[in-house]
Formats: structure tokens, sequence, C-alpha cells
């Protein structure tokens, strides 16, 4: 697992010793990056479920203003840790339950979902987004789940957008209109 491009390129990032934290496959990834790259500079980043950090490292290294990774995990909180200082990248890390932070966060432009799969997380986590408004307008989610998932309908001026499939993994953008 590695960062794509930018200003951290090629370093390697720490993995998770368990199966616990499920990283992102570097197909995937790049298909991530693909879809956003053009939507990352000068942005502020929202990596939720973090695990390893690897999502708003890639969009830091690509030039993003600021991102924040929220995990409950203690050990997704060391690596997140570990990863940036590698990189020599800053970024807000914060342990906490993922429901209870977007009670009280601000507004973010790009924000990464990938909780665990068949955890029922990912439509609340959309539900409080759309509560607490923090996506701001233009904005973009990506969310990472498996091809059996089917994302709730979002009011306006949200809305789902397109479906990329890769094996097992769905990836569905979603977003606010500006």
């Amino acid at each position: 697992m590695r960062v794509i491009t930018g200003s951290a390129r090629g370093r390697k990032l720490n993995e998770p010793k368990n199966m616990d934290i499920r990283p992102t496959t570097d197909k995937v990834k790049e298909s991530i990056f693909n879809i956003v790259q053009f939507d990352i500079e000068g942005r502020r980043v929202l990596d939720l479920f973090a695990g390893t950090g690897q999502l708003g490292i890639e969009a830091l290294s690509r030039g993003a203003k600021s991102a924040s990774f929220v995990d409950e995990s203690n050990e997704a909180i060391r690596i997140i840790r570990t990863n940036l200082e590698h990189c020599q990248l800053t970024g807000e890390v914060v342990r906490e339950d993922a429901l209870a932070f977007l009670g009280r966060c601000g507004k973010y432009d790009l924000i990464f979902l990938d909780p665990p799969y068949k955890s029922g997380l990912m439509e609340a986590v959309l539900r409080k987004i759309i509560q607490f408004d923090i996506l701001s307008e233009g904005g973009i989610i990506i969310c990472e789940t498996n091809n059996e998932t089917v994302l709730p309908s979002l009011s306006e001026p949200y809305y789902i957008g397109r479906d990329y499939k890769y094996g097992k993994v769905k990836l569905t953008v979603c977003g606010k209109k500006a």
C-alpha cells in the first residue's frame, strides 16, 4: 500500500496486523482518485472510518488544504499517526464514533465513507451528513460498499450519482448541488 502521487508519492504506508481494519485496495484507491482528481486541491477532506488513513493521506499528498481522520479504533489511530508522520503530512486525527463526530464537525468539500461492510452504518452516516449539512455546495461524497448495498435516496440538494464496480466493491459518488 503506497501513496500514488503528489508530495508523498511512493511512500509505503503501514497496514494493520489483523483483519479488523480493511484497507481499500490499491486498484479501488486509484479509481477513487481518478474520479475526484480535479476536486482535491485546496479542499477540506474528511476520511471517516479512516482505518489506515490512506484516502485522506492521498488527498493531502495531492494538495488538499486539510484532512480530518476519524476512527474509533485505537490501532487505526496509531497507524494513521504513523502514516502521516512517515509521509511528512499533517491532519486532524480523532478517535471517536463517526456519528458523534458528525454532530460537531464543520463543513467539508470531499468526504470518504468506508464503514465496515454490512454494519448498516453507511445509511446512518449519510442521514447525519444531510441532517447537519456538513458537505459544502458542490461537494462530493465517495461511498465504498460491497456490491449488494443499496444506498438510501437523498433529499435535495443532496444526490446519488454514478456507481463504479470493482469485483466485490462498489463506489458510489454522491454530492450536494452547487
